[in-house]
């Protein structure tokens, strides 16, 4: 299982890379980076450059495991803070549509990106941390939490909208309907089981497994097609997608080693 949670590392460190070069290609943050109200009317280009090249650096690091816990943790810190200092505030006092699940998407899909850095880095061993990172790794066991109530929350929305959701299946599989609301539920029940530690290792190997499916059949495809308007924000859904992947894989391999190592200690 240590694979498969080198997999999901090698997944979550290509996302992130990935979503760098469109920000700076387009000059424009990734969609789920930033609330809208938080741009400012004249952002210098210097800012998405740096940003742009500081996530390609940190996805380069995650995947060659160049200093990967202590990137992973900075990383993940700096996400959970534009979520709590970011995105709350302005779903509570600036958008009156707050109480709608589906406004929280875009803060849903921030939260998990900290949750996946911050599970990244407890695969690796602490040595020698300073205060910050003695800090942050404090934050380690909530990743999957993190990562699992946006997956509780996609599988509600995949109910309560059902027949906009079956336009993103592909049209050469019979019944969308159906495969929504099957989506739907596995996203449900496999939220549910990593919270409460419900065959973690299982669920999340096809919960992995089933996102990887959609990133092949559904967002790639998408990515081909889209037209130039619309690249930048295709290829950023694709990425995500492989990220959220990679996060699934990463748990379920935490899950296998604890379930080893516990093994492991009652036939000594």
């Amino acid at each position: 299982m240590k694979k498969l949670s080198d997999v999901g590392r090698i997944f979550y460190g290509i996302s992130i890379a990935g979503i760098g070069f469109p920000t700076i290609y387009y000059k424009s943050f990734p969609y789920m980076l930033f609330p809208p109200e938080h741009f400012l009317n004249a952002v210098p280009a210097i800012l998405y450059y740096i940003s742009g090249a500081l996530l390609i650096l940190i996805g380069a690091c995650i995947v060659f495991e160049i200093k990967t816990r202590q990137v992973s943790l900075l990383f993940g810190g700096v996400l959970l803070l534009i979520f709590c200092f970011c995105f709350v505030p302005y779903e509570f006092m600036v958008n009156s549509n707050y109480k709608h699940l589906a406004e929280w998407e875009n803060a849903e899909k921030e939260l998990q990106l900290a949750g996946g850095a911050f599970l990244i880095a407890g695969c690796f061993s602490e040595k020698n941390e300073n205060h910050l990172y003695r800090f942050l790794g404090k934050l380690i066991p909530f990743g999957a939490i993190f990562f699992a109530i946006p997956i509780i929350s996609y599988g509600i929305l995949h109910f309560q909208f059902a027949k906009d959701v079956s336009t993103m299946v592909p049209s050469w599989i019979p019944n969308p309907i159906f495969w929504t609301y099957f989506a739907g539920t596995a996203l449900l029940g496999s939220g549910i089981a990593i919270i409460f530690k419900i065959k973690p290792v299982l669920i999340a190997a096809l919960l992995g497994t089933m996102i990887f499916i959609w990133f092949i059949i559904i967002h790639v495809p998408g990515v081909i097609a889209s037209p130039s308007a619309d690249l930048g924000g295709q290829v950023t859904s694709a990425f995500l997608a492989l990220a959220y992947s990679g996060i699934a894989f990463v748990i379920a391999g935490a899950a296998k080693k604890k379930v080893d190592l516990h093994v492991k200690e009652k036939s000594i």
